[in-house]
């Protein structure tokens, strides 16, 4: 089953021009792996890809196409993905509207809101080195 996920125009644009600047071919999405990080966030790690693997879905929504496998898709359901960019830092944000705030003693030690960073470096034409 698909997840009910919205994704904003700036996490959009974020993820096409991820997409776009890897240099694969049309077709080709980001697959995203969503896992619970913190006391009320999301971790990520995201990827171009030319395809989606075996056991994930295809889920095209906001105008993008990505590829999620069984955990994401339930992690992500009825959540909205959003880009946030600050003077400190620049990411995906996971936002779920039914999520009370962080009830950790102190908001000092509480986790910020999931960001996860690409470094410019790893946008470019074709597989960055590291793969």
């Amino acid at each position: 089953m698909l997840p009910n996920v919205t994704i904003t125009p700036a996490a959009a644009k974020f993820i096409n021009r991820v997409v776009r600047f890897s240099g694969l071919a049309k077709g080709a999405g980001l697959r995203l792996a969503v896992t619970p990080g913190g006391c009320s966030g999301y971790s990520s790690v995201f990827s171009a890809e030319s395809a989606p693997q075996e056991g994930e879905q295809l889920l095209e929504t906001g105008g993008v196409r990505l590829f999620l496998g069984a955990e994401s898709r339930l992690m992500l359901n009825g959540i909205t993905v959003d880009f946030v960019e600050t003077a400190t830092e620049s990411g995906l944000s996971f936002v779920n509207p039914n999520k009370e705030a962080c009830a950790c003693s102190s908001a000092d030690a509480a986790p910020k809101p999931s960001v996860t960073r690409i470094g410019i470096d790893a946008i470019g034409r074709g597989r960055p080195a590291w793969v």
